[in-house]
C-alpha cells in the first residue's frame, strides 16, 4: 500500500465544493474518483509542482477507493508504466495527487460541468 490519506489543497476543496454543487454529488470522494478517472485518461503528464495539501478536506484511501480501492491503485500504476515512469511507492503516490489534482481543476475549470448529466456526457465521450 502506497497511499494511506488523501488530503487536498484548499483550491481544489474550493472546486471540489463548487462541482458538489454543480452536481449534485454530497460525497467528496465519489467527485474525487471522477476527477482522477478523467485526469488518468488524457495522453499527458500532469505538471511537477509541489502540492501544498492545506485543507481540513482528508480521507483514508479506503474512504478515497471505496469497495475498489485496489483497481483505483492499479489504474495509476498502470498510468505509470503508460507514461515510462517507475511504479515504486513513492512515484506512484505522487502522480496519484497530482493527477487528483489536476482531474479536480479541470472538471471545475471547463465550464462544461453544470450537472451531473455532463459528468456522465465525458464517460461516454471519451
Amino acid at each position: 500500500m502506497t497511499i494511506k490519506q488523501v488530503r487536498l489543497s484548499q483550491q481544489a476543496k474550493d472546486q471540489l465544493s463548487r462541482l458538489k454543487a454543480k452536481t449534485g454529488i454530497r460525497n467528496w470522494n465519489i467527485l474525487c474518483r471522477w476527477a482522477l478517472s478523467y485526469s488518468l485518461a488524457e495522453k499527458t503528464i500532469p505538471t511537477d509542482i509541489p502540492l501544498v495539501t492545506d485543507s481540513n478536506l482528508e480521507m483514508s484511501w479506503y474512504t478515497f477507493g471505496g469497495d475498489y480501492y485496489e483497481i483505483y491503485m492499479a489504474l495509476v500504476k498502470a498510468w505509470c508504466l503508460n507514461m515510462n515512469l517507475p511504479t515504486d511507492d513513492d512515484t506512484v503516490a505522487k502522480y496519484f495527487r497530482l493527477n487528483l489534482e489536476r482531474g479536480i481543476a479541470h472538471l471545475c475549470g471547463t465550464g462544461f460541468i453544470k450537472s451531473i448529466d455532463d459528468l456522465l456526457y465525458l464517460a461516454v465521450k471519451k
